[in-house]
């Protein structure tokens, strides 16, 4: 914000900002920098070098975030990953992943979209996996599988939905993933505004730097094991890093840690970001 801005924000004077503004970096508070920003191209070469990512796409966005604008960046990750009629899309859950599938994927014809995970029992939107596998069949003419099973069934029904054939047929094609487009989420501790969909179990792991559907993953890369995990319906550890591509969707710079770790965890090889995201990602790298 230019000074006019700070003072009008705060009712004080212009003057008076200079002089707390220039009081403050006398003191260490505020430092003033130019910083040597990268191309697109030099970004995502970047990440893919010090990520160890496949492939990576970046996209200039609003400072106040817009995941829609992802879209663009995963759809050229999508064309790219050569997918053929039959190839399987896995489609994981989070605002960003929604944001995209509504602004619409590439055409794909014939490929088979799935969940990669079972659904939660939560009403918020970004949580409707299903609905998310339908909109990205109707936008690529590819073609739905759906997985009525809960994400965190009890141990007892596990067993019960995986035996149910529509519930076995869909689960079976994540042993042939092609290409999974999952979100890359934040620890949800107590404090934490996601911490309303998670169980005490997961709201425990304070070491956690984030989680891809659910696998969560310390600043490091390792796992951060939970008592649920081990009962989910839901693509594992080993199918997503043995997918020939994951594609990490997120947006903002407080998810660098958790970009970082999902990359070390090796459960995405590939991320679609925005430039604000990437140099904070590059900046922690």
């Amino acid at each position: 914000m230019s000074q006019v801005d700070i003072a009008r924000r705060l009712s004080l004077s212009t003057a008076t900002i200079s002089r707390l503004l220039q009081r403050a970096r006398a003191e260490g508070i505020v430092r003033i920098e130019v910083r040597d920003l990268l191309t697109s191209d030099e970004l995502v070469q970047a990440l893919c070098e010090r990520l160890g990512l496949k492939a990576a796409a970046v996209v200039e966005t609003p400072s106040a975030g817009a995941p829609e604008s992802l879209a663009a960046p995963v759809g050229d990750l999508l064309r790219g990953a050569g997918l053929k009629p039959g190839g399987v899309l896995a489609i994981g859950w989070g605002r960003a992943i929604r944001a995209v599938v509504e602004a619409g994927l590439p055409e794909l014809a014939g490929i088979l979209a799935v969940p990669a995970t079972g659904g939660m029992q939560q009403h918020a939107p970004h949580f409707q996996v299903n609905e998310f596998v339908r909109a990205a069949a109707a936008s690529t003419a590819g073609v739905p599988h759906f997985v009525h099973a809960p994400y965190l069934p009890s141990a007892a029904s596990r067993e019960a939905f995986l035996a149910d054939p529509a519930i076995r047929d869909g689960v079976a094609l994540w042993e042939r993933v092609d290409v999974a487009l999952v979100g890359i989420g934040l620890p949800r501790l107590p404090n934490s505004p996601y911490a309303g969909a998670s169980t005490p179990d997961e709201r425990a792991l304070g070491e956690a730097a984030g989680d891809v559907i659910r696998h969560y993953f310390d600043g490091e890369g390792q796992p951060v094991e939970w008592e649920g995990e081990r009962r989910m319906i839901a693509m594992s550890r080993d199918q997503l890093r043995r997918a020939p591509l994951v594609i990490g969707v997120a947006t903002g710079e407080a998810k660098a840690g958790a970009i970082r770790g999902a990359a070390r965890a090796g459960l995405i090889s590939a991320l679609a970001t925005d430039t604000r995201t990437a140099n904070a990602v590059l900046d922690m790298a």
